[in-house]
């Protein structure tokens, strides 16, 4: 079993001691005990996983949440002066500032500054920082008039297509790299699916290993031993339709097709929360189309984008979403598709980048497929930062529809690549900005650096 494997039976659940030390801030505790229950030969494999796989989390942990209160008030006052201690109280209890407990006290999530100034309305300006990217745009930015500007070309066209060149790289940060040593890297490149086409590669190096076209989780890797620490490179180009849904007007089959339906094990649970959610949110509603409706308006209408922990340290992530009412694109993306699954409707993950002429991101969203109409999007990131700013149209765009500034490179979750990774993800649900791993381990986000931009995106 690949060490990624043991991910899926988080479900299982920690033995009661070792869950009450994790969650008070015992690591060592926690680790010491689960070193002990793994010596024991007799653990039955599926419980042998779950400590396998929380022993990781566990250490991973502290890493995601580093201030104490005193250092996280320092990180807002060195942009905000006078950011009061009462402000700070309220944006934790309104979950924009998330903590966890690391030996009793108080620790806070390492990037709750970038978040807040990303989605918390008037704090950016008040930071006088920068935010780019449409879920942070207000209204009447560029971000904003470009989305609106080529969806209502999408209405008017009925699709919309730019041929869209990118550039990204990675490299081992030089304090991790040793002359000689073995990597593997993996950067996601766009696969041939519905939207996408015609995909070049203008130049790659070293030499790479290219996942087949339509591979579920597209990758070039590089794999070798260096002496001299490389930097892995890929330009490609590729064409990117937008078609445009006029779901206002659709109606569904209720007979759906059945496939995309299950669960997928640790997160993707059809727990009795969300079926009760489902039941509430879908009563009385026959049509597919409605039921997926509600579950983007729920979503939409109710929750507050933030930057989440990495997800390697996330457990029952839709479920804990519909608790939180909080998180990012994947996580929303997440819900979405759970909910739509547990309720009979097909549905799949897509993720790739965000592509747009001058701005370059990770993102996540959701295919869900409604008879007779086929295969259609949603993007519920998308969705909560219009209702943010009251952009209703756009709001309602995001249900059914994308923009045509997307790379896709994801197709499912979770899984291995084309070249598999021996060792553990640096995020095991999800692949936009790569992976890199030595003979010995795989790396941490803060190991490797990786840059991506738009070089050009032209309509045709």
């Amino acid at each position: 079993m690949n060490i990624n494997d043991t991910m899926k039976y988080l479900n299982v659940g920690l033995p009661e001691d070792i869950r009450r030390l994790k969650d008070s801030g015992d690591f060592d505790g926690a680790t010491r005990l689960i070193d002990l229950r793994l010596a024991d030969e007799t653990l039955p494999l599926a419980l042998r996983c779950c400590l396998t796989a929380q022993r990781e989390m566990i250490a991973r942990l502290p890493e995601e949440y580093p201030y104490t209160r005193e250092q996280a008030l320092a990180v807002v006052r060195e942009y905000i002066p006078d950011y009061s201690e009462e402000e700070f109280e309220r944006d934790v209890a309104l979950r924009r500032i998330y903590w966890i407990y690391n030996h009793g006290e108080k620790r806070y999530f390492g990037r709750f500054f970038s978040s807040m100034c990303k989605a918390v309305p008037g704090f950016a300006d008040r930071a006088c920082v920068h935010v780019p990217g449409a879920e942070a745009a207000i209204k009447g930015s560029r971000d904003d008039s470009l989305l609106d500007t080529a969806a209502q070309k999408m209405r008017e066209q009925s699709s919309v297509t730019n041929r869209i060149k990118v550039r990204a790289t990675m490299r081992v940060r030089d304090e991790y790299f040793t002359p000689g040593m073995f990597l593997r890297a993996h950067l996601p490149i766009p696969a041939d699916c519905e939207q996408q086409s015609d995909i070049r590669f203008e130049k790659y190096s070293p030499e790479a290993i290219i996942a087949p076209a339509y591979d579920p989780r597209r990758t070039i890797c590089w794999e070798g031993h260096f002496d001299e620490n490389p930097e892995f490179v890929v330009e490609y180009s590729y064409l990117h339709t937008a078609k445009f849904h006029d779901t206002d007007n659709m109606k569904g089959d209720p007979q759906q097709a059945e496939f995309d339906t299950e669960e997928e094990y640790p997160h993707v649970v059809f727990t009795p929360y969300i079926k009760a959610l489902v039941r509430e949110l879908t009563e009385g509603m026959t049509d597919p189309m409605d039921k997926a409706r509600a579950f983007y308006d729920f979503i939409t209408k109710n929750m507050s984008y933030t930057f989440m922990p990495g997800y390697f340290v996330l457990e029952s992530i839709p479920e804990n979403c519909a608790r939180n009412f909080t998180g990012d694109c994947g996580v929303f993306a997440m819900l979405f598709l759970t909910l739509c699954r547990c309720a009979g409707i097909p549905a799949r993950w897509q993720s790739g980048l965000t592509a747009e002429p001058t701005f370059c991101g990770a993102h996540d969203w959701v295919r869900f497929y409604v008879a007779p109409h086929g295969w259609l999007y949603a993007d519920c990131s998308y969705g909560v930062s219009a209702q943010r700013i009251g952009n209703e149209e756009r709001r309602k765009f995001y249900f059914g529809n994308l923009d045509p500034y997307r790379m896709v490179a994801n197709s499912d979750l979770q899984g291995n690549f084309y070249v598999p990774k021996q060792h553990w993800r640096a995020d095991p649900c999800d692949n936009q900005v790569g992976e890199i791993e030595t003979a010995d381990r795989g790396l941490k986000y803060d190991e490797f650096v990786r840059t991506k931009e738009v070089l050009s995106c032209v309509e045709v």
